[in-house]
């Protein structure tokens, strides 16, 4: 059987990862602003949240009480992906629209990484490592993603009506993206958001208040396809 790994980044994101058979699976969960204690696994029933599903992962597998983590969700992610100290990537700080910071292109993720060992992979959710063509997840080493490039309150921020709409083209925030790699090197410059290099992309849309509502679903949706396509292409 295929086996698949899913890195799950929530804000909400997700990494999936494909690779064949013989190779473990694995599940990666991420969560932006999430406390120790507000999972059910910590708290044991001391505070009101329930995390049914979380516990179960707990229970089954093992559950760590001292670690270190980077401050922000930049940071943090940056860290991750790269396995490096943001001081060495330079992502120290949140990427702000257009910003020229992101993963620098000599750096090895752990997507490029899995890469090597046979594994498809694939990030669904929010990423948060640069905005700009050369920094989507799909020029290192993911083979599909889709999600939004900040946190949230920066996707609704043309949703308030005193945001200044002549300005949206010019330091508003870029839409979601549902972006895939390729071998075919386009040379095509998007405005503000630089050559298109060897990816695909499409524009998905904004991310305002109403569709934050529904968006986890279609982050669901499309991570499951991309790991049932996985299996079935073995």
């Amino acid at each position: 059987m295929t086996k698949w790994t899913l890195s799950l980044l929530i804000g909400a994101t997700l990494c999936r990862v494909a690779v064949a058979a013989g190779k473990p699976n694995i599940v990666v969960i991420m969560g932006d602003d999430i406390g120790m204690w507000n999972i059910g696994a910590y708290h044991r029933g001391l505070m009101a949240g329930r995390t049914p599903n979380l516990d179960k992962l707990a229970k089954e597998g093992m559950l760590f009480t001292d670690y270190y983590a980077e401050a922000s969700c930049t940071a943090g992610r940056a860290n991750f992906v790269t396995g490096e100290l943001p001081i060495r990537t330079g992502m120290t700080t949140v990427g702000q629209a257009g910003a020229k910071t992101g993963i620098p292109a000599e750096a090895c993720t752990i997507a490029t990484a899995l890469k090597v060992q046979g594994y498809a992979t694939g990030q669904f959710g929010k990423n948060h490592l640069g905005d700009l063509n050369e920094f989507l997840p799909t020029v290192h080493g993911f083979d599909e993603f889709f999600g939004y490039l900040y946190h949230l309150d920066a996707m609704e921020d043309p949703a308030h009506p005193n945001y200044p709409q002549n300005l949206l083209n010019v330091v508003g925030p870029r839409n979601m993206v549902h972006s895939w790699a390729t071998d075919k090197d386009d040379p095509t410059e998007m405005p503000r958001w630089g050559k298109i290099g060897k990816q695909k992309i499409e524009d998905a849309g904004p991310l305002y208040p109403k569709r934050m509502e529904t968006v986890d679903d279609e982050i669901r949706d499309l991570a499951i396809a991309f790991m049932d396509k996985a299996k079935k292409d073995g």
